[in-house]
């Protein structure tokens, strides 16, 4: 059990957020829910147990409010011990069809609010001489993106070379980063945004012949963030269910 710590989820009101969350609360942690909605973060805050989520709307793609959240997380409950950075916006375009906003708002949520957030609560994680940063990357940084398109590739790419980065840097303060590169987990980036027909045909790709729950990769996290994950670090744990091997 891991009572007594403090674990921050961004885009804490997916699918995958919500399962993470729940995962660790079940391990003792306190959560802090990030996301963009203060209101529905307050609604999801009282279906869990009381006195043990604090949510904090945050759009973390800007360091300002990053700072400003971090700042009402440390008056209330103090330092973070454990950041999973959640949160990602998909895109399916490919390079040409990709305009620069859309270039840049992908980018500055799946890799700058990581950023931000990690170099907000990581002097903290280090002053204590322990703590955990998880990343949730994706296959589509590996593989160039089967369905995914070039933005949200690129994105993903660019949070392993961060995990590796801040992993270096981390390590000799007790601080492990390590990111999971899951596929095609059973969240609304696949059963909205694809078609029946791009499920069917994904699904035939994958050698376990199905998608990836989102407890699943909430099991992950929860190793990551164990205390005997201590000589882990600088590690991509992928989730595929065998459809890349590196």
């Amino acid at each position: 059990m891991q009572k007594g710590k403090t674990a921050l989820v961004t885009g804490a009101l997916g699918v995958l957020g919500k399962a993470i969350v729940n995962t660790l609360l079940e391990d003792g942690f306190r959560a802090v829910l990030v996301d963009l909605d203060q209101e529905k973060l307050d609604d999801y805050s009282r279906s869990l147990p009381q006195g043990e989520s604090l949510p904090v709307a945050c759009d973390i793609s800007e360091p300002a409010a990053v700072d400003s959240a971090v700042n009402r997380v440390r008056e209330t409950w103090g330092c973070v011990d454990v950041l999973v950075n959640n949160a990602g916006i998909l895109s399916n375009n490919k390079a040409v069809q990709t305009a620069p906003d859309e270039w840049k708002r992908v980018l500055a949520v799946n890799l700058d609010g990581a950023f931000y957030l990690a170099r907000a609560l990581m002097e903290d994680m280090k002053r204590k001489r322990w703590g955990r940063i998880v990343n949730i990357t994706s296959l589509a940084a590996k593989t160039g993106g089967i369905t995914a398109g070039t933005a949200y590739s690129v994105s993903k790419g660019a949070l392993m070379s961060l995990t590796f980065s801040l992993a270096a840097e981390l390590a000799p303060y007790g601080v492990t980063v390590n990111g999971i590169a899951p596929a095609y987990v059973k969240t609304p980036m696949i059963t909205v945004q694809l078609t029946e027909e791009q499920r069917k045909a994904v699904i035939e790709k994958i050698p376990v012949k199905r998608f990836c729950e989102p407890d699943e990769v909430a099991h992950v996290v929860r190793f990551l963030v164990h205390p005997l994950a201590g000589f882990i670090t600088g590690e991509i744990i992928d989730q595929n269910g065998g459809l890349h091997f590196d």
